[in-house]
């Protein structure tokens, strides 16, 4: 699984990156993150209508079919093998994929007071996309929440020592293709997007101190 990611690149070197107008206040608000946690808001890439936007979701997918959002199980991961048959992210996974920057995301080996946590990175520590799901919910009062789940796959040769599961994380240049809705043979030509990717040029870095305590 993927349940904490970090993202620390500054705002004036991200924008550009994200090619789109941002939310409202965030220029003002925007802090560098050691950890995003699950439950958090977070930023995303979409398309909709068209058109690319910058927005803020929080990081637990809800489905828009739930009737009370207080009890629903919100999943903040979504397997890339099965995206397509579950029910909670069929309709996400044809019309509403987004990218998560990001600049590093943490997994954690071992068992009980063993688990260790470590960083895994692009050399260099250059932003890059994590793969994800995001809804809209709108309530029988007319409010609306947006979420977001991320997608994860088999672990490649630097994970596999590591944990089970890593991220999807999609090539620079291809961030038209994954975001834009499709179905039948576009959709599936997305598959092998969520394969294993490639580590070369990447490292796992391990860490210690309070990140331990906040898994």
């Amino acid at each position: 699984m993927c349940g904490r990611f970090c993202l620390t690149t500054p705002l004036a070197t991200l924008a550009p990156r994200l090619g789109a107008p941002l939310p409202p206040g965030l220029a003002h608000h925007y802090a560098p993150r050691i950890q995003v946690r699950p439950g958090e808001p977070l930023l995303a890439l979409r398309q909709e209508h068209g058109r690319d936007e910058v927005a803020l979701m929080l990081w637990g997918l809800l489905p828009d079919w739930v009737k009370d959002p207080a009890g629903a199980n919100r999943s903040i991961n979504a397997r890339a093998e099965t995206v397509d048959q579950k029910p909670s992210f069929r309709g996400a996974w044809r019309h509403r994929r987004c990218l998560l920057p990001a600049d590093g995301f943490y997994e954690w080996s071992g068992a009980g007071a063993g688990r260790r946590p470590w960083l895994i990175r692009r050399q260099g520590g250059a932003p890059f996309w994590l793969g994800g799901l995001w809804e809209r919910w709108i309530g029988a009062d007319g409010s609306e929440l947006e979420s977001c789940c991320v997608l994860t796959t088999a672990p490649n040769a630097l994970l596999a020592p590591i944990h089970q599961r890593m991220p999807v994380i999609i090539p620079d240049g291809l961030e038209q293709a994954w975001m834009a809705p499709c179905d039948g043979p576009e959709l599936r030509a997305l598959a092998p997007l969520m394969e294993p990717w490639d580590p070369a040029g990447w490292e796992a870095r391990p860490q210690g101190g309070p990140l331990e305590l906040t898994v």
